[in-house]
């Protein structure tokens, strides 16, 4: 009698490989999270054991993840092949191409600092050694730009949730190709969505066109917190999909799961508490589905569950790492706030009316009247410029710096002068810009018909929550992008939901035009011009500054000026805008006690007499008091002079009405002292 064992050799459907590989990128992320917060929080955050820890947490989630049948997305080797060599080229061509913003000029080097404090430290605030100085005076400050004061300390700007990945990769050796990896993941995680809703077909083609838009490859190459928040975003989307479609136990961990890596977003970023709203409702909307018996709504309580312990997660660490950056954003998180605290209570009242709410039925007008708001919302926001000019009047001097700024930008661009100007209502022409007209003009034509469906008939179910959260980020970013308005820094708002969003409902748009009945004869032709329609303009618009690396040289730069200050030295930077870029720096990277000395509004140095006084201080407690600046003659009255930097490199282009095509020169020096 012969026995017919398994074949446990057998290999995997390539459908199931997109579906598994698609998911991993969040689960590694989240994976990690999980691991190095209570660690940094215990400031225990070592490698040895925050890399064990880790590998021991995403196992874990990957287990649950694949834990009981998987549903297997549509698609053949070659799609699936076809995907993983874009991503894999995304990652490497990015890497190639990669910055290495680590003077503090704007956020990606205060990212990369705080990566830096932690991989060498491992705990916060950070500890400014007041001692190496001979104590507080009035004239000594240990904040700067990105680094805020608290309590005697220092303590960075910005959720703790990128820096810990990037502090990461300073470990296994790469922090500034580490946003390299995880673009690449984000385009894996991109294309399972594109797989799972829209059909294998087209997620290489989705793949190559958020790969090859500009934003992508700008938040790709440095140390940005976009990239991370959309893989937890388009990865929680896949894990909820999967658990809807799955049967058994397996679903509700599934589910859990989902909860959990879109709760996380907010770790990453404040925003994130915006963007996993539609979550939260539509795990309300499941509990009242379970009320009413339907089979779906079993996975209410676990989303609910992970989502909650996923942003309490978020929450927490904002309050005890980031309060002070909590209080620079009360303006806009204070609304946020209250706008959280209203779903909430609305997604609460929905549930206990869960009952009487099912027995209305719904107008027969109303799923056209719902597609026409579709269009009409998008078509409102392309005529914006026309009908509105965003401004704000400077109030504080954070605004006033804007200002100021804009001011500058608009000079160099040529345009009229006037620093009050948000340009914000050119936010869809910004899309418009990276994806191309045709992306938006299909996109719109998908979420209509998606939504048109969903009020007929709740059909297809799995499309809610994706159109919820594309649809409310999306709108809620182009009315009010919140941020200063040059290109391609404002760019990087769209990429962790309105592009690859965008992408998403194009593709799908394309497939449902493709496969009409009186375009069935043309499909072929159809889908290889509508690819290439998707495809087209976003490598136009990126061709002008995608094989120009920026930010290059600033590594070598400043690891030469930490070689030539002296390793006893305690650091007095005396010129305003050194003392923004480099307190944090040579602290961090030099490991040398730095601080900066206190300068009067409308001057650009200390006072020679608190500088002198200082300086004495320090000579007091036996070590050497060691003067930078921007300009020898700026040292010069303190002792030799030494150029410890000249990097000469370039920049982005801070283009205001226009797609950015090239990039700028710019230069930094500085002078040395040794008193």
């Amino acid at each position: 009698m012969r026995i017919a064992w398994p074949d446990r050799t057998r290999r995997p459907s390539a459908g199931r490989v997109l579906a598994v590989v698609s998911i991993l990128p969040a689960l590694i992320v989240a994976g990690w999270l999980l691991a190095a917060l209570p660690l940094l929080l215990a400031g225990r955050n070592q490698p040895v054991p925050a890399l064990v820890l880790g590998a021991v947490v995403i196992g874990l989630l990957c287990r649950f993840a694949v834990r009981g049948p998987l549903k297997v997305v549509e698609a053949t080797g070659r799609q699936v092949g076809a995907v993983v060599a874009v991503a894999v080229g995304s990652g490497v061509f990015n890497a190639i191409t990669h910055t290495e913003q680590l003077i503090v000029r704007r956020d990606p080097a205060t990212y990369a600092q705080y990566a830096v404090w932690l991989a060498r430290h491992g705990s916060l605030p950070i500890t400014p050694q007041v001692e190496a100085f001979g104590g507080p005076d009035p004239a000594l400050l240990f904040d700067s730009i990105g680094f805020y004061p608290a309590d005697g300390a220092v303590v960075p700007q910005f959720m703790p949730g990128p820096p810990l990945l990037f502090a990461a990769g300073d470990w296994l050796g790469g922090m500034l190709l580490t946003p390299a990896v995880l673009g690449a993941l984000a385009v894996l995680t991109l294309a399972g969505v594109v797989g799972r809703l829209a059909g294998g077909r087209w997620a290489p083609v989705a793949a190559l066109a958020f790969a090859v838009s500009l934003p992508v490859l700008y938040t790709s190459r440095t140390t940005f917190s976009e990239i991370p928040s959309l893989v937890l975003l388009f990865g929680g989307l896949a894990l909820v999909h999967d658990a809807l479609a799955r049967e058994g136990r397996s679903r509700g961990w599934a589910a859990a799961l989902g909860g959990l890596v879109f709760g996380l977003a907010v770790l990453v970023r404040i925003d994130g508490l915006r963007d996993v709203l539609p979550v939260l409702a539509f795990a309300g909307a499941l509990i009242a589905w379970r009320r009413l018996g339907r089979p779906q709504g079993a996975l209410g309580p676990p989303l609910l569950a992970g989502l909650a312990a996923g942003a309490g997660l978020g929450l927490l660490a904002a309050y005890v790492l980031a309060r002070p950056y909590l209080s620079y954003l009360s303006k806009s998180l204070n609304p946020l706030l209250a706008i959280c605290a209203a779903v909430l209570l609305l997604t609460l009242a929905g549930t206990l009316a869960a009952p009487r709410l099912a027995r209305i039925r719904l107008p027969g007008w109303l799923p056209d009247v719902g597609a026409g708001l579709v269009v009409l919302v998008v078509a409102g926001l392309a005529v914006r410029p026309w009908l509105q000019t965003v401004t704000r009047v400077a109030t504080t001097p954070e605004d006033r710096l804007t200002a100021e700024f804009i001011r500058q930008t608009q000079k160099n661009n040529g345009l009229p002068v006037d620093g009050t100007r948000l340009y914000s209502e050119l936010s869809l022409h910004w899309v418009s810009w990276y994806v191309g007209i045709p992306v938006i003009v299909l996109a719109t034509l998908a979420a209509a018909v998606l939504v048109r469906r969903l009020l007929r008939n709740g059909s297809p179910a799995e499309w809610l929550l994706p159109l919820a959260v594309i649809g409310w980020t999306t709108v809620t970013t182009l009315l009010r992008p919140e941020i200063t308005p040059d290109h391609p820094w404002a760019a990087r708002r769209l990429v962790p939901v309105v592009i690859p969003g965008m992408i998403l409902l194009a593709v799908w748009g394309l497939e449902w035009v493709r496969t009409r009945a009186p375009m069935r004869g043309y499909g072929r032709w159809i889908g290889v011009v509508g690819a290439l329609l998707i495809l087209v303009p976003p490598t136009i618009t990126s061709i002008g500054t995608a094989f120009t690396p920026v930010e290059r040289g600033e590594r070598a730069a400043v690891e030469a000026m930490c070689a030539k200050i002296p390793p006893n030295a305690s650091v007095l930077i005396v010129e305003r805008v050194t003392a923004n870029r480099f307190t944090q720096v040579v602290r961090g990277m030099c490991d040398r006690p730095t601080a900066r000395v206190l300068v009067e509004a409308g001057k650009n140095t200390a006072k020679e007499e608190d500088v002198r006084r200082l300086i004495d201080r320090v000579r007091a407690v036996g070590r050497v008091p060691v003067v930078l600046a921007a300009e020898a003659v700026q040292v010069a009255p303190y002792g030799p002079k030494t150029q410890v930097m000249a990097l000469v490199s370039r920049q982005d282009e801070r283009s205001l009405v226009d797609a950015p095509n090239g990039t700028w020169k710019f230069a930094i020096t500085v002078w040395m002292a040794v008193a």
